[in-house]
């Protein structure tokens, strides 16, 4: 028996996009030539697109007292683990398992979306967030980021705010 085709997006969304589309949330996508041999995804985004990098945030998915748990922070700072286990109320936040994290998202690692992932995961979103007007996340894959309202996106993903980041 065939296998099905599987379900297109309309006009190439990604999960992200379409999700951002279905909340009726304004939102920009900007595209650029991702570089393979760039050495950090979020940092490239940022130069490509000519955005500070303390507007622009990386999408981690960290393993909290054994629940994956989605950190939000600028690319350019790091993500203050302890921090994070903290405000997920937990004891102990390590880095998952990139296989693991890119199945329970459903994005592959460098194309990570706080939004419309495969399964709503517990959320935390740097608190610099909300000193920005807009801030840039990954649309859902390499060299495509999506600018929204921090509010926005802290509303859509049912993130906590808090200091997670490490200059």
């Amino acid at each position: 028996m065939p296998k099905k085709p599987k379900k297109q997006q309309q006009s190439g969304g990604t999960p992200a996009t379409v999700a951002l589309t279905a909340a009726g949330v304004p939102f920009t996508v900007h595209s650029y030539d991702h570089d393979p041999s760039h050495p950090s995804y979020g940092e490239e985004a940022a130069e490509a697109m000519g955005v500070s990098p303390d507007r622009v945030f990386k999408t981690l998915v960290a393993d909290v007292d054994g629940a994956l748990t989605v950190a939000v922070v600028p690319v350019a700072g790091s993500l203050d683990l302890k921090a994070l286990a903290t405000a997920a109320g937990g004891k102990r936040a390590a880095m998952a398992d990139p296989a693991l994290a890119e199945r329970t998202t459903g994005y592959v690692r460098g194309g990570i979306s706080p939004l419309g992932q495969r399964k709503m995961l517990p959320t935390v979103l740097d608190a610099s967030a909300s000193t920005h007007d807009t801030i840039c996340v990954s649309a859902g894959r390499r060299g495509l980021e999506v600018e929204l309202a921090p509010t926005d996106l802290a509303h859509l993903t049912k993130a906590v705010l808090a200091p997670i980041a490490r200059a």
